[in-house]
């Protein structure tokens, strides 16, 4: 029991200063519920289905999708869950006028026979779905094969859905973790099959994801860096912005079968430089507590051998989370190409909101 409760404590301050992304929600079993209309005329005639749709940017695509007035389904874990007081505070605004479906996306025929039994025929299928801690199991039961589930169901005969799109991440192209092969597994799968035409998003990092230790700085508490705090620069874009260039994939002929990079309109920002920003952002002056990037690999190296020896898929996972750790504290998450920019929210601007209004419901601090 100690040793679960040292591990957890030190991961949970290992990622919280990296760029590790988007929760994860598996559904259940087919039931439904509609939330109140919204006040816009739907377009009935695109009929859009979100895997995923409990993540941050999940929750995100269904706002967006809505937006545009499209018949919006979004498959969820639980319906007690969402439409529980808290869950109402999570998601009531992001889901208003969706159709809320409780569907286990890891149960391949219940989720082809209920894409198959929609009136309005299926046109996209979103997948917002990815592993919330990244160890083996889950990422390839989640990141390949669930995502697949969703997949072989858009190509059902019954259903025959006409473009699916992946959200991705932009990490994969240096796949040192699971996580990683596990999104490539699938990314191949995608781009092998003819039925479906198909996008894949692969964002830098989102800004919930760089947002941890702020409420942390208003408490007196120091920025932590890794290194001097410029060993990796990235420019993550806003969650809302994101939403809106995934959805543009479904008219916009420029998307379609392409995998696309991703990233905000943020010049290169370093560590640093987000700590600063954290501080100018809460009204203080910068207080920063270094840390050594070896330290990631003398517990990693420890971790193993003990895996190893013990035959322990506990410690196993354990190291594996730690490479996690050391991934997004040492690799940058950056995008410097005009045309792989987008959106106009900047990091100071997420900050300041953040700082002054208090945090948003999924940003962890």
């Amino acid at each position: 029991m100690k040793e679960r409760l040292f591990l957890r404590l030190f991961f949970t301050i290992l990622i919280s200063s990296s760029r590790f992304v988007q929760p994860f929600t598996i559904p259940n079993s087919p039931q439904q519920h509609g939330l109140k209309t919204r006040l816009h005329a739907l377009d009935e005639t695109k009929t859009v289905v979100v895997a995923g749709a409990t993540g941050y940017i999940g929750r995100a695509v269904v706002r967006e999708s809505l937006d545009k007035g499209y018949n919006t389904i979004a498959l969820v874990r639980s319906l007690d869950k969402i439409n529980s007081e808290e869950g109402q505070r999570l998601y009531g605004e992001s889901f208003d006028g969706a159709n809320v479906v409780e569907m286990d996306v890891s149960d391949a025929e219940a989720l082809s026979n209920y894409l198959a039994g929609i009136e309005n025929k299926v046109d996209t299928i979103v997948s917002c779905l990815a592993s919330p801690i990244g160890t083996k199991k889950e990422a390839y039961a989640i990141d390949y094969q669930a995502t697949l589930n969703c997949l072989n169901a858009g190509r059902d005969e019954r259903v025959k859905a006409r473009h699916f799109i992946l959200l991705s991440a932009y990490c994969v192209q240096k796949p040192l973790l699971q996580l990683q092969q596990a999104k490539l597994k699938f990314e191949a799968a995608l781009r092998e099959q003819n039925d479906m035409t198909w996008s894949i998003v692969r964002p830098t990092a989102f800004f919930k994801s760089v947002s941890g230790q702020l409420e942390g700085i208003q408490n007196g508490n120091p920025y932590v860096l890794f290194g001097d705090g410029a060993v990796t620069r990235c420019n993550p874009i806003a969650e809302n912005e994101l939403a809106e260039f995934m959805l543009d994939s479904m008219t916009n002929e420029a998307k379609v079968n392409k995998i696309m990079n991703i990233g905000g309109p943020d010049s290169p920002l370093t560590n640093k430089d987000l700590g600063d920003m954290m501080h100018k952002a809460a009204g203080l002056e910068p207080r920063y507590v270094y840390a050594p990037t070896w330290i990631f690999d003398s517990i990693i190296n420890t971790l193993q051998v003990f895996a190893t020896l013990l035959k322990s898929d506990f410690l196993e996972d354990a190291a594996e989370y730690g490479r996690i750790g050391k991934y997004y504290a040492v690799e940058d998450m950056l995008t410097t190409k005009p045309e792989e920019k987008y959106g106009k929210i900047t990091m100071q601007d997420h900050y300041n909101k953040i700082a002054s209004e208090g945090k948003d419901t999924f940003t962890p601090m």
